[in-house]
């Protein structure tokens, strides 16, 4: 593990640090640091002013010191005399509650007190678009049916294979690459590790895969939903608790049918009791409604959950068992905040284990087509405002996650709220023109 961050880039010959925190919504911020005043900067940080990204400041705070964390630098493959490092953020002496990268911190110190280390995978989900945003990079792609296509995946094999080869040469274990459900939709694997290093790394991944499909003349998009009839960005999450020294996996029990312990059912009582509350994280924009909530796509589904139910291997519900020992929370998107998602998943699976709450039992149907035969079952909110409703009413999250950072997000959620609604809509003036 690099402790010195001054006497790594020495042996590695880099010139220059990205010293990147995340804000409150999801945006990579940095400061780019010679490697000649790194060392000053792993002691007092970067400075910034709060009030200038997304975090609920104004420009009478003080600065903020951005301080690298020397276990999250990376080396950029195609920038070799660059390096990034995730930073925590700092303000008067103590660290800022109320950023992303410091509330996981704080829920990892709290399950660390509980005896318990959770390690997750994430599955990011990107569309290859032109450089405005507005259709496929690949014209051709245009089958009903694209999954797994090799035509497809193949034509992208440049930008693909570059961030694979990425990934490879910094070991995270990538272990397959796909195109996914929707035209111009792909999905890439890495193994999973502790929480904080997937966050990190999570991070990294979306600026790695912009950055090179920049460098080949096209973009990428995590956004939920960047065309109404195709299958949206998902990010699933896949979480297994273990024991402090990480060699014990918690949540396995052999002899129960989905292969899950009393500690991974209360785990997951906590995240369904939650779950309507966390889409204003795990769902963070206006446009990821419309891939939770939406209609059948070209494909034939959606692939994302409307309900509250979790299963063993099926697709179609929010949460899938798809082995023993782990489950897959399908829920988050593209735009889910790397850091918040797992605070929030962590925050609410440790309630469900403290306050031993029961998921109940699995429901084995296909919920596209027989979603309506489940009584009880909760639905997920409609729209952002709906979803950040239930965030500012739950004691759970906001005991978890602390006041600061909850009003801090609400507050300025509500405001993109306010402006998305102030905004005239093609689709308003062709229904209501003629009123």
């Amino acid at each position: 593990m690099v402790k010195d961050l001054e006497k790594w880039a020495t042996t590695n010959k880099v010139e220059y640090f990205l010293v990147s925190f995340v804000d409150l919504f999801g945006m990579l911020r940095a400061k780019l640091v010679p490697t000649r005043a790194i060392k000053g900067m792993q002691k007092d940080g970067a400075g910034f002013a709060g009030f200038a990204a997304w975090l609920d400041m104004t420009p009478a705070h003080p600065d903020m010191f951005a301080i690298p964390d020397p276990s999250s630098v990376i080396q950029l493959p195609w920038k070799r005399e660059v390096a990034w490092v995730a930073a925590d953020l700092w303000m008067d002496g103590k660290e800022v509650e109320a950023s992303p990268r410091v509330a996981l911190k704080r829920q990892l110190e709290r399950a660390t007190k509980m005896g318990y280390r959770m390690k997750t995978g994430v599955e990011c989900e990107y569309f290859l678009t032109n450089p405005e945003g507005t259709a496929l990079a690949d014209s051709a792609d245009v089958h009903a049916k694209p999954c797994y296509d090799q035509q497809a995946l193949m034509r992208q094999f440049p930008v693909v294979s570059e961030i694979c080869d990425a990934m490879i040469e910094l070991d995270w274990g990538p272990y397959q690459n796909d195109h996914e459900d929707a035209n111009g939709q792909f999905e890439m694997n890495w193994d999973y590790d502790d929480a904080m290093k997937t966050a990190d790394r999570h991070v990294f991944f979306k600026y790695m895969v912009k950055t090179i499909a920049e460098n080949h003349g096209i973009r990428a998009t995590f956004m939920p939903k960047p065309f109404a009839n195709l299958t949206g960005n998902g990010c699933h999450a896949h979480v297994s608790v273990w024991d402090k020294t990480g060699k014990k996996n918690l949540f396995l029990n052999k002899t129960d049918g989905l292969g899950l312990s009393a500690v991974a059912y209360h785990f997951l009582g906590g995240i369904m009791a939650s779950a309507a509350d966390l889409c204003a994280i795990f769902n963070p924009t206006v446009n990821s409604y419309k891939r939770i909530n939406a209609p059948a796509t070209s494909s034939g589904a959606t692939w994302s959950p409307n309900a509250v139910t979790y299963s063993g291997n099926n697709r179609t519900h929010m949460i899938r068992v798809p082995d023993p020992g782990r489950f897959e929370l399908r829920l988050m998107d593209g735009a889910a905040n790397p850091y918040l998602m797992q605070a929030g998943v962590l925050a609410a699976g440790l309630d469900g284990i403290e306050n031993k709450r029961d998921p109940g039992k699995p429901v084995h149907l296909n919920m596209y087509e027989e979603g309506h035969k489940v009584k009880g079952a909760k639905r997920l909110p409609a729209t952002l405002h709906d979803a950040l409703r239930l965030f500012e009413k739950s004691k759970i999250l906001r005991e978890g996650l602390g006041d600061e950072l909850m009003d801090g997000y609400i507050k300025l959620k509500m405001q993109e709220w306010a402006d998305y609604t102030s905004h005239l809509s093609e689709w308003e003036r062709r229904h209501t023109m003629d009123c």
